[in-house]
């Protein structure tokens, strides 16, 4: 992604557009963002080498005793991180900008997809983009839903990890 088409999304400026079907094709998407956003890369990172030190401190920041995570692997002497450790990957900060700015939003949740184990030595590499927008009605009104994935790829072009990131807007 050029420079020039990263800065459209810094820029903040999201227009009402007209909806658009959502992923599933069950709902309309949100008038209020920008539907050439959708499958748009905005974000790559730059590889995180994975280090022995960095899955034992995880292991031990979340209890995680498992010999399976906390013992080099017999074959080769490398540790293997533990499933979760994926979502510690998610540092760059640039899969926020897209996000449009609203007084009432919040985070809904985050899903994690574990692809292949991530190794010490890996290098991991973050791409981020929109991956669907659609609107519900709770007691509450209208709720606009937005769905960022990040997709973790490590040196050998492997998915080991998606990453779901679901933000909720009142509408």
């Amino acid at each position: 992604m050029s420079s020039d088409e990263y800065d459209s999304f810094e820029s903040g400026r999201f227009e009402p557009q007209e909806g658009r079907q959502a992923e599933s094709g069950s709902e309309q998407a949100p008038e209020r963002f920008d539907p050439s956003l959708l499958g748009k890369l905005f974000d790559l990172t730059e590889p995180v080498t994975v280090t022995a030190q960095m899955i034992r401190d995880y292991c031990a920041a979340i209890g995680e005793d498992n010999p399976a995570y906390n013992e080099p692997s017999p074959d080769d002497q490398l540790l293997t991180a533990p499933p979760s450790f994926a979502v510690l990957l998610k540092r760059s900060e640039k899969i926020y900008r897209c996000m449009p700015r609203y007084d009432e939003a919040f985070a809904a949740g985050q899903d994690l997809e574990y692809l292949a184990p991530i190794r010490e030595g890996d290098r991991i590499t973050l791409a981020s983009s929109m991956r669907e927008t659609y609107e519900k009605t709770g007691r509450s009104g209208k709720m606009s839903f937005v769905v960022l994935r990040s997709t973790l790829t490590n040196q050998r072009g492997e998915t080991v990890a998606h990453i779901d990131h679901r933000f909720v807007y009142r509408s």
